[in-house]
């Protein structure tokens, strides 16, 4: 990746073969839709993040429960927390705004609701910070950008900022991309845990992706003041999942 400027480059912005390159909105649309796969080693898909402690209390059991339960945790946790985070921390990002950046990964660190919530941030941050490492100079601008932060540690929604800002794609682009990746990640959740099938979990993934532009405009609209992170219901089957007997999921 390149490194990091107040005006961003695309990842790929030379051959070395000289062959024609992507125009520079095609390569920022590929860049976000590399970051949003779950493909991308960050562990996403081994949280369930509480769904997998819904389904054994009972509140979760067929697709139709599942798709309530994802379409709300979207609206309610992830548009006005991380995505609200993403959207601000990319411009920081750009613009090399170290004291915005360390305010917001603290706001995350600090407003995490469980130990088990707050585990995964830490560890999927990490994740990140080495996939850009192992990349070598292809994700050197983003490896050293959160190495200079000096975050200790990189919360996932900053770290992942990091990576978006050094494309040229938007910032509504690079929100749309993070949400759809957490779709998929716990549309398969809730295919394992409930358990449903395959093509339960296209339409669950075709309903949350009607739902991701409302979510990403909500989040673009928020401020310091009126971000939030209050789902009470997700952090007490956050806490009862650390627990859990049986688990399919990360703790």
């Amino acid at each position: 990746m390149a490194t990091i400027t107040a005006t961003p480059r695309a990842m790929h912005t030379a051959d070395p073969a000289g062959a024609a390159q992507p125009p520079r909105s095609a390569a920022g649309l590929l860049q976000i839709l590399w970051l949003a796969s779950p493909a991308l080693p960050v562990g996403g898909f081994s949280y369930s993040e509480g769904l997998e402690a819904a389904v054994d209390a009972g509140q979760v059991i067929d697709e139709a429960s599942a798709a309530g339960w994802l379409q709300d945790q979207l609206h309610l946790g992830l548009a006005r927390a991380d995505l609200a985070v993403v959207a601000q921390a990319i411009p920081a990002w750009r613009q090399g705004d170290l004291e915005r950046i360390h305010t917001l990964n603290a706001w995350v660190l600090q407003t995490r609701e469980t130990a088990e919530f707050r585990l995964q941030t830490e560890q999927m941050g990490r994740s990140l910070l080495e996939w850009a490492r192992c990349l070598g100079e292809l994700g050197a601008g983003v490896f050293e950008r959160l190495q200079s932060a000096r975050l200790n540690p990189a919360s996932y929604p900053v770290a992942m900022a990091c990576a978006a800002a050094s494309t040229d794609a938007a910032v509504r682009d690079s929100l749309i991309g993070f949400a759809f990746g957490w779709a998929e990640n716990m549309v398969q959740a809730a295919i394992k845990s409930v358990p449903l099938g395959q093509s339960a979990g296209q339409r669950m993934l075709a309903r949350l992706a009607l739902e991701v532009p409302a979510a990403v405009d909500h989040a673009l609209t928020l401020t310091d003041d009126t971000r939030q992170a209050f789902t009470p219901l997700l952090a007490i089957h956050s806490a009862r999942h650390e627990t859990q007997y049986s688990r399919l999921f990360r703790s």
